[in-house]
């Protein structure tokens, strides 16, 4: 197929990078334009005078999807990232005082639970087990496109349909494996990669702590933004153009088809195709006329069901500090705060928080001596009745002086060198995600799959969608199979034609005989 084909990416996310490292390497004339000054979109760099963060994503799992996507353009992933396991996954600590480090090392884990939670490990090899079995059928849906109803009817779909409890919730499923309740917390806490509770979330989902589990957590050296960096690097050596601080004012559509892009600057680019790795919510509302659209006017977008947000605390400290890789502190009523987060959308008066310290592996991030931690508390997004601006310095403190229980940070207001908070509101102002949701549309039942924005944007012709706000979802694994599955679209599309083209030719020079 001859290709002489423009693509116009809206974006440098890691799903945008993804699909012009894909395109630009079947030789597509591709170009990204980013509205930042910078690459990576929720998955970029932070940073601080000397020290450097991950503005969100701050783990990696399942490095072969990569390592197969570098494949297919003929690259070498670890030619242009250095990437380490974190071992153990996490340390979880509990109102309680329990602490638990679970790890990948089936019979160092199996000790584990016989000492922490004693009774579970039966229960736990079960899950591996049967979860090892859902996620194989899982996988095969995430790799194909639902633009139609029948692609319910797949074999893929009708095996799997038996095995993924989608009927269920995470909690209810994982209730089947476990009796602790510490335990179910442990595996279930993952659903907030999705914006859900554990409660509501599909049972499907119990995927989510298989994979860490089975196949482990990783960091790149110098953080994920190297992913994204890597992959535009290898776009640029094909021949594709990467336009940082140009945004997209408008997608220019005529007859139902994309045909360009009116860009901030005033200049209007023609392009055969358009490719979205923008907030799929904040596209939809600011980057079409809403007269071109159908089923996803402003309206209707107003009513789909979002993830919760994020509030983030980025520290630069003068210390070596001794936590782990990655530390989530419970709530003592974990369920509550979980309520209070996406049912009742207020913040919780005894919340649950992430901590991030990537500089116990990586000197890269900090100056010698020193640490950049990334501190991480889940809450409501813009639809909460919460005014950001009086609220933050309130949450600070209070993220603070929980970080103050911890051996070694009693005295961390002293070492804090520099700072950055970003906010929900700030995630929409700053960063364009429809209305703070950081992890874009919920993934319940009735937006999955078919049900969620289609990879070929149902809307306008000739335009894709790549992200988490399409189909399979949020979570960088599945973000890099939207950017294969509407790449290998955008490509069928020109090679059907050919095809059809080709029978014409065939045809009109039998009649012509």
């Amino acid at each position: 197929m001859e290709i002489n084909k423009k693509v116009s990416i809206i974006g440098a996310g890691p799903g945008g990078l993804a699909a012009a490292m894909l395109l630009s390497s079947k030789g597509f004339d591709v170009t990204v334009f980013e509205k930042q000054p910078y690459i990576g979109g929720r998955t970029s760099r932070i940073t601080l005078g000397d020290y450097s963060f991950d503005m969100g994503p701050t783990f990696f799992m399942m490095p072969q999807l990569l390592e197969e996507l570098f494949e297919s353009v003929n690259r070498n992933l670890h030619d242009y990232v250095d990437v380490q396991e974190v071992d153990p996954l996490y340390t979880l600590k509990f109102e309680d005082g329990v602490s638990f480090s679970p790890t990948r090392k089936r019979e160092e884990m199996l000790a584990l639970l016989k000492q922490t939670f004693p009774g579970n490990e039966k229960g736990y090899e079960r899950f591996m087990t049967k979860e090892a079995e859902k996620f194989d059928s899982v996988m095969k849906l995430l790799q194909q496109p639902f633009s139609k109803l029948t692609d319910y009817l797949t074999l893929n779909m009708l095996t799997a349909l038996p095995k993924i409890n989608a009927l269920d919730t995470v909690y209810g499923q994982l209730s089947t494996y476990f009796t602790d309740e510490r335990l179910k917390w442990a595996f279930s806490f993952q659903t907030k990669y999705l914006g859900m509770s554990a409660w509501n979330c599909p049972g499907t989902f119990t995927i989510l702590s298989y994979l860490e589990h089975g196949f482990g957590l990783f960091h790149p050296t110098g953080g994920l933004n190297q992913l994204c960096k890597a992959m535009a690097d290898v776009t640029i050596e094909y021949g594709g153009t990467i336009k940082t601080g140009t945004g997209v004012k408008k997608v220019i559509v005529e007859n139902g088809i994309a045909v360009g892009l009116h860009l901030e600057n005033g200049e209007i680019v023609e392009t055969d195709d358009v490719i979205i790795n923008a907030d799929f919510g904040h596209a939809a509302t600011h980057l079409f006329d809403q007269k071109d659209l159908k089923k996803y006017r402003k309206e209707k977008v107003e009513k789909k069901k979002l993830s919760c947000s994020t509030f983030m605390l980025y520290l630069g400290i003068d210390a070596e500090v001794e936590l782990p890789h990655h530390m989530i502190l419970f709530a003592k009523d974990y369920k509550k705060n979980v309520d209070e987060m996406t049912k009742e959308m207020v913040l919780s008066a005894d919340p649950s928080i992430y901590v991030h310290n990537p500089s116990r592996i990586d000197p890269t991030l900090a100056p010698q001596g020193k640490s950049a931690l990334m501190v991480l508390m889940p809450v409501p997004n813009l639809q909460a009745d919460i005014n950001w601006e009086t609220e933050k310095e309130t949450i600070k403190e209070a993220m603070l002086k929980r970080l103050e229980q911890e051996p070694g940070l009693h005295d961390i207001r002293k070492l804090i060198e520099t700072e950055r908070i970003i906010t929900p509101l700030d995630w929409q102002n700053d960063i364009y995600v429809y209305k703070g949701a950081t992890f874009s549309f919920a993934h319940s039942l009735d937006q999955m799959m078919y049900l969620r924005p289609h990879n070929q944007f149902e809307d306008v012709q000739h335009c894709f969608l790549v992200g988490g706000g399409t189909h399979p979802g949020s979570g960088l694994p599945t973000i890099f199979e939207s950017a294969k599955i509407s790449s290998d679209l955008l490509i069928n599309q020109y090679q059907h034609k050919e095809r059809i083209q080709k029978t014409l030719n065939t045809e009109k020079g039998v009649k012509m005989v």
